[in-house]
């Protein structure tokens, strides 16, 4: 752990949500598991095998769920802490430490590949990008699936709503009051989306400051890398997903456009 003076204060710099997997699950509630229900539909539509790996699982909430559905499924990360809460609040897959910039489960291990919530684009690099890339064709069978979910690089193109402004949210956990305030901007050199949130609680604890960023990837630019990498694009749109306004409802068609806030690809390997 790092640790800063901003303003005159001592804030610490960490990633609050990744080390405290529960918090991030108080923080972002999805009860109704809709993230997991619209991987098992893109999943059932085309027609996917049985073996699934969620790269990127997180707590395994969304894991949990396609393993409920009847798939055999992998879920892995790179938070040890996130894999520990997984193992036992969501129970049923295997879950496994692996990193997206290049992992390997051996040739053809799996029917499909889930990479939901933006965990694609902490590929910052095309290097990072190859990589995954590559680690995904190697670990599907010939024709198996890529299905991920993301920000989507394109919306901010011209658009700064979404920029520069704090945004603030509270919740209540174990009986604190927690606030985050977060600012977002874009480094376009790196072609960056960047994240400062600043998290503070009733409880006395000083205040904590967490950085991210995500790659953008714009939709051209991706169906090119899936293309390069040996995956024919199925689908490629901004809606209805779980993260969209309106949400995905079961039956919901995948849309025709690629100009909203999220991004929807569903690929098919090609035969080796």
């Amino acid at each position: 752990m790092s640790t800063e003076t901003t303003e005159g204060r001592d804030r610490r710099v960490d990633n609050l949500l990744t080390d405290n997997p529960a918090l991030y699950e108080a923080r972002f509630p999805d009860p109704d598991r809709l993230a997991g229900r619209w991987a098992a539909d893109c999943l059932h539509r085309h027609g996917a095998g049985p073996r699934v790996l969620d790269m990127g699982c997180g707590t395994g909430r969304d894991a949990a769920h396609l393993h409920h559905a009847g798939r055999t499924v992998t879920g892995a990360d790179l938070s040890e802490a996130m894999l520990t809460h997984a193992r036992s609040h969501h129970p049923g897959p295997v879950y496994v430490r692996a990193d997206l910039h290049g992992f390997d489960f051996g040739p053809a291990a799996f029917d499909a590949l889930v990479c939901l919530d933006s965990a694609l684009l902490y590929c910052h690099t095309n290097a990072q990008l190859d990589a995954f890339l590559t680690s995904c064709r190697r670990a599907l069978t010939p024709g198996g699936l890529l299905v991920a979910e993301m920000r989507n690089g394109a919306y901010f193109l011209g658009r700064t709503d979404l920029l520069d402004a704090p945004v603030v949210n509270t919740f209540t956990w174990q009986g604190v009051d927690h606030r985050s305030e977060t600012t977002l901007h874009v480094d376009r050199t790196a072609q960056l989306l960047c994240r400062t949130r600043v998290w503070t609680s009733d409880d006395g604890s000083p205040p904590v400051e967490q950085r991210s960023a995500w790659r953008l990837l714009f939709p051209q630019e991706l169906r090119h890398l899936l293309a390069a990498h040996g995956f024919e694009v199925l689908e490629l749109h901004d809606g209805p997903g779980p993260r969209t306004e309106p949400a995905w409802k079961k039956g919901a068609l995948p849309g025709t456009t690629t100009d909203g806030d999220r991004l929807h690809v569903v690929a098919r390997s090609r035969t080796h």
